[in-house]
């Protein structure tokens, strides 16, 4: 009894240090604090994939009435900034070659008679190649306004016309995927930086000699360096996915208490992480240049920007050893679409094994480098 009750009065002094190196330095606070509620706010509004306001080309060969609403209603729409009348194709494909337009639409002259006859009104549109995502959204836009205009004006025919729907996202708000995601990542970001500089910061101040002659155990000095990353990991991502919903109107849908358990598997794999580019790093920009080394890679191949089924199967193999990648999927789940216990589970169980192999190897670096 005796043994156990000195081991917890080590832990607790050793996770009580960490907790005032990191409170007391008014540049940790700072980086624990301050950034990430920032980066928050701002990428929230800066990071979308939505493409308003823009200049586009116009040739219009046809005066008939199909030929007018299509205008106006490129005109009205959110999409148009302005609309540059092309005299011809050359003048429009200047346009496009100069950059004064993302797109171009060319009219043709039988547009409105198609239309009056039931057939489907053809309309070329050109888009700037050199800007890939902006101009398939804008493809996208303008071709959704082809079609109304298309089922507006056509005479009825007796056929049901397709109707669209967005479901767990009705309108389509792109900061309701955003912000979720977000979170998750710049969580992976500060409780990789914290863990990261804990026994880096030791070594650069001349401490992690006193850990080489304590009565710690390597374990004790791994606890002792997780917890605190661990408490101020859970509390920042809890005030972001708070944010989320008070402040963004995010509608939250799922099991919280399934949620706060895979935060905390979640963490506890970042933790692991840390603590592996921390044992191997002698100096402190080290550790940092390390974070960075493992941070971006993960949010590329986490499936944030681009889907993890378009990569090749290596890279799908290896992001699913990435613990952001399956805490996206919960993180979006729970907020949007009320995610099933099932496929909450089939996301957590990978990061607690991947928490599982991190924290054994970060003990065995430690271990190594106590001795």
């Amino acid at each position: 009894m005796h043994a156990p009750m000195q081991r917890l009065i080590r832990l607790r002094a050793q996770i009580v240090k960490e907790l005032l190196c990191l409170l007391r330095d008014p540049k940790s606070r700072m980086v624990m604090i301050g950034p990430p509620l920032i980066q928050l706010l701002v990428f929230s509004f800066a990071v979308t994939l939505e493409v308003k306001h823009v200049d586009v080309a116009l040739l219009n060969r046809d005066t008939g009435g199909a030929a007018i609403e299509l205008v106006q209603q490129i005109e009205a729409s959110d999409l148009v900034d302005s609309i540059r009348v092309a005299g011809s194709e050359r003048a429009l494909a200047a346009m496009i070659d100069t950059q004064q337009v993302l797109a171009g639409v060319v009219i043709p002259e039988t547009f409105s008679r198609d239309i009056a006859q039931g057939k489907s009104g053809t309309v070329q549109i050109i888009v700037d190649g050199r800007k890939a995502n902006a101009g398939q959204i804008a493809l996208g836009y303008l071709q959704t306004i082809t079609g109304n205009v298309a089922t507006t004006l056509r005479p009825a025919s007796g056929s049901e016309l397709a109707t669209v729907r967005h479901w767990f996202n009705p309108n389509l708000i792109y900061r309701w995927y955003v912000v979720p995601s977000l979170a998750g990542i710049l969580v992976t970001l500060i409780a990789l930086m914290i863990t990261a500089l804990s026994i880096a910061r030791e070594r650069e101040l001349g401490t992690f000699d006193q850990l080489l002659v304590s009565p710690c155990t390597p374990t004790e000095i791994i606890v002792a360096k997780a917890i605190p990353a661990f408490l101020v990991g859970t509390a920042l991502a809890l005030v972001m996915m708070g944010a989320g919903v008070f402040l963004f109107g995010i509608p939250f849908t799922g099991s919280f208490s399934l949620l706060l358990l895979c935060l905390m598997l979640f963490i506890l794999s970042l933790v692991g992480i840390g603590l592996m580019i921390s044992s191997i790093c002698s100096t402190q920009q080290q550790a940092i240049l390390g974070t960075f080394a493992i941070v971006v890679p993960a949010i590329i191949m986490s499936g944030f920007a681009t889907p993890v089924e378009n990569m090749p199967v290596a890279l799908q193999w290896l992001a699913q050893c990435i613990p952001l990648k399956h805490f996206l999927i919960i993180l979006q789940g729970s907020f949007l679409k009320a995610l099933p216990p099932a496929d909450v589970f089939a996301n957590a169980w990978p990061m607690a094994v991947i928490a599982a192999v991190t924290l054994t190897l970060a003990t065995l670096f430690v271990r190594s480098k106590l001795q």
